[in-house]
């Protein structure tokens, strides 16, 4: 049976620390690929200002583009209003039903998961997988494969308030990224 990992989120922008995720979780788990799905509305983000959709695939797919196991899933990009993880994932599971899906999460999402819309049926959708981030904690009454991820601490916001103060952000990001972001100036 084919294993896909699936890492959901802004991607506003993409980064190095998504990057190390996708890859530990992928080579830990004896995964096939890692699908990274932008929200079109993160339901816990619905008053954050985000960038176009466009414009986070094209930074997506130019974060993944050196790794053959990495794809850009723009399911949720595709239906309107919140990106709830129960909805896509169910659509997914219908679409290719012989697909295990590994749902990775970090510890700021796992303290909130008892939260997610239809959670106990999600359980059975997927299979979680936490990483710890800093200042998390990944315990969980709910069932969670937990990967030990190398601490990388940064954030797509951190990245943003960066780029707003003209400060360095080299070594954060892809540079294909870096120089879309520039190229658009996308966060000034």
């Amino acid at each position: 049976m084919t294993k896909i990992g699936i890492l959901g989120g802004t991607f506003d922008p993409p980064h190095h620390g998504h990057l190390l995720m996708a890859s530990e979780v992928l080579h830990s788990l004896g995964l096939d690929e890692i699908w990274f799905m932008p929200n079109n509305v993160p339901p816990h983000k619905q008053e954050t200002k985000v960038s176009s959709s466009e414009h986070r695939v094209k930074m997506l797919e130019l974060a993944i583009s050196e790794n053959d196991n990495f794809k850009v899933s723009t399911i949720e990009l595709e239906r309107k209003g919140p990106s709830y993880t129960y909805d896509t994932m169910f659509l997914l599971k219908k679409r290719f039903p012989k697909v295990s899906f590994y749902f990775i999460i970090g510890g700021d999402m796992i303290e909130h998961l008892s939260n997610w819309k239809n959670i106990n049926n999600l359980e059975n959708l997927v299979t979680f997988v936490g990483v710890s981030r800093p200042g998390f904690s990944i315990s969980s009454p709910y069932n969670i494969i937990t990967v030990a991820v190398p601490q990388f601490d940064v954030s797509s916001t951190m990245i943003r308030n960066r780029f707003n103060h003209q400060q360095q952000t080299r070594y954060l990001l892809p540079d294909s990224v870096l120089s879309y972001i520039e190229e658009y100036k996308l966060y000034e």
